[in-house]
Formats: structure tokens, sequence, C-alpha cells
């Protein structure tokens, strides 16, 4: 296995309030962990929700988990933060509001588990590039009841409005997915600031370049900047390197 990631304030925006974390080696009871976290609630209380989201969920990943699967070990470490960055910011005026987008990673032999929360998403490259996670948005929302049609004028107006936060309220609603991996899959973690600034056909041009995961992920976080840049950019690039003998 093979992972780089990179974050980068982008063009816009003075403070960058993402947060990611990147480790092919154990964490406590998982064989790996990646995880991209993009803060909202305004400059400090932004900043604040996704560090503290990052680093509490590594405290808690850390221990040992031997009554638990991978999706509950997910589950709970997600919750217990949620809980923790509500009661902060509940009492605190300077956070007050604050939250933060989630998509967590993990990969035992074959299989890859994954949380998410908000609209930071989880993409594999396979015969194409296919986003796996999805998004918690009201525009998503609103494509599914039929009310917005994606890519349209109100969808890309309203498109940053996200329904589910870390630290939103007492409890936390999240999706939970287990994925087969096959030999040559690539599997792309990224920001809103990413995804909303180079479209699924560039991106996959850039993944499948011969390049090296660091030469991919910067290549990547320059073609957000040459768009615009509007927002704070993340990308994690993970090449789980799965051999035919194991599928």
């Amino acid at each position: 296995m093979d992972a780089y990631a990179a974050t980068d304030v982008g063009q816009m925006r003075s403070m960058n309030q993402d947060y990611i974390f990147s480790s092919i080696q154990p964490i406590g009871s998982l064989s790996n962990l990646f995880i991209v976290a993009d803060g909202m609630g305004g400059h400090k209380a932004g900043d604040f929700a996704s560090r503290f989201v990052v680093e509490q969920l590594l405290e808690y990943f850390k221990e040992e988990h031997p009554d638990k699967d991978i999706h509950g070990i997910l589950k709970e470490g997600i919750r217990r933060v949620n809980r923790a960055l509500y009661g902060i910011a509940s009492r605190n005026a300077d956070l007050f509001g604050s939250g933060s987008t989630l998509v967590a990673a993990t990969i035992k032999g074959s299989v890859l588990y994954v949380a998410n929360i908000g609209d930071s998403r989880l993409y594999l490259l396979r015969e194409e590039l296919e986003q796996i996670t999805k998004d918690h948005s009201y525009v998503e929302e609103m494509v599914a009841l039929g009310k917005i049609k994606r890519g349209s004028r109100d969808y890309m107006e309203k498109k940053n409005i996200i329904t589910r936060a870390i630290g939103a309220g007492p409890e936390v609603d999240m999706d939970l997915f287990a994925l087969k991996l096959k030999s040559r899959d690539y599997i792309l973690m990224c920001s809103d600031g990413l995804s909303n600034m180079v479209d699924e056909f560039e991106m996959e041009y850039i993944i499948r370049s011969e390049d090296g995961l660091k030469a991919k992920v910067d290549a990547l976080i320059a073609a957000a900047n040459r768009s615009g840049g509007a927002d704070n950019i993340s990308a994690i690039l993970i090449e789980p390197q799965i051999s035919e003998v194991s599928l």
C-alpha cells in the first residue's frame, strides 16, 4: 500500500480550515487510517472544529477495540467526538455553530471501510472514477426528490449548504460503506475545495497519469487553484496495491 496526502489554503481564503490525516501504518485496531475533515462556522470555529475532530478521533482509534468490528470502531469514535464537539461549542460563544464534515477510511485485507458525514468525498477509480460516498447536502436531497437538476444554476448556487455535520447536534447520522477492492484500484478522498473546482473527468485523467502519487496529488491541487481555488483544497490518494492472489 502507498498513499500521499496534501492540503492547500487555495486562492480565496486566508486560513485553511481543512484538516487531514494519513497513515499506512496501524492505528490501534485499524490496519491504516485516512481522514479528511472540512471545518465550518467562521474562521476560528471552523479551524478548531476540523482539527478537534481529527485529533480526538485519533485518540479513540489509537486504543485497542477487540470487541468491535471495523464499522463499529468508526461509528463509536465518530459518535463520541460528535458529542464532545457539540458540548464544547455549546458552552463557548466563540465556537458556537462550529462543525465539520468528515470522510474516514481504512483498508483491511482487500476490503475498504468508509464513514462519511457532510460533503467531503471518497472516490474509487476502477473502470472509471466513481463517487462512493453520498453528499449530505441540500441540493443532493432536492435532486433525490426531483426538485433540482444536478448542475443547474440553482444547484450551483446552493451546493455548499450541507445537511449533516459533526458537532451540529448531540447525535449525528453517518453513512457507512464496505467495498471489495481489486488490483490496480485507486482511492481518492477530498474536501469540496477539490470536487467543486475540478470535474471528475480531469481528476480521473490526472490519477491515471504515469506520475507518482505525490505528483498526482500536487496536480489535483494545482488544477483546483487554476479553476479559482475558491476554498481550501485537500486530497488523499491511496494505492491499495491489492494482489490478484488475495482476491
